[in-house]
This record gives C-alpha cells, structure tokens and sequence, in this order.
C-alpha cells in the first residue's frame, strides 16, 4: 500500500526530522502549528501514528510517559533521564539480537528495545549544585 503525503503529513515529517530530537505529538502540533494554524491537535496524532505504521518514522514509548517520535530509522537504542525526561540516541554497536540457546522461548527475533535511564548531565549539575547549597 502506498501512503499518500498530504501537506500534513509532510509538514509534520519535517518538523520532526528538523528537531533533531524525539518530540512528543504536542510538541510537534506547537511547531506545526505555526505553518497551518488550523491543523487540530487530533489530526497531528493520527498523522503521526499513521507515519509510524509506515515506517516512516519511529514511536518511542519509554517508561510508560507520553510517547516520542524519531526520525532516525536505524537501529538504535535510547537513554532517558528520568529528572528532566530528556532523551537522547544511545549507540551501543550491533543490532544484532543474540541470545543463549534456548532463551528466545521458540521466537524469531524481528528487534530489540533496550530502555537505559539515569541522570542526564545538566540534572547531575543542579543536583549537585543544591546538595551544596543546603
């Protein structure tokens, strides 16, 4: 099936892709918005769930907080900070998923998701920083 790109679609692809980030669907809706003040909310969500069905872009669903959208369709892993909600691209080599006989339970593996949190460095800093305030 060929997905048809509606002015929509497209706009909200190159917000995406020109964020550099992982933006949320109403952090993308702001942005868009600016273009075509009369897009709904709605409309940004099925556009983008309908892009992620496509594999035109990646839906990050980290820790059960509001998803994310990337970009980058290659394979990669995230790290999550868990004081500001920051995410970044993690690069941890080979996406090659191999696990000991026996352990894929009679699955063939298709991917993987590895979900990494901690504190990003600006959190550590102002974390720090109050610690020695106090």
């Amino acid at each position: 099936m060929q997905l048809r790109m509606t002015n929509q679609r497209e706009m909200i692809l190159r917000e995406l892709k020109k964020s550099k980030g992982h933006l949320s669907a109403d952090e993308l809706y702001e942005r868009v918005k600016k273009f075509m003040p009369r897009i709904s909310l709605a409309t940004v969500y099925r556009n983008l769930e309908i892009l992620s069905d496509a594999r035109m872009i990646r839906k990050l669903e980290i820790s059960g907080r509001q998803k994310r959208y990337d970009s980058v369709l290659v394979d990669h892993d995230h790290i999550y900070c868990v004081e500001c909600h920051r995410i970044e691209n993690l690069e941890l080599g080979t996406s090659d998923v191999k696990l000991p006989v026996g352990e894929a339970k009679g699955y063939t593996i298709t991917g993987r998701r590895l979900e990494v949190t901690g504190l990003c460095p600006v959190c550590q800093k102002k974390i720090t920083k109050s610690k020695k305030i106090k």
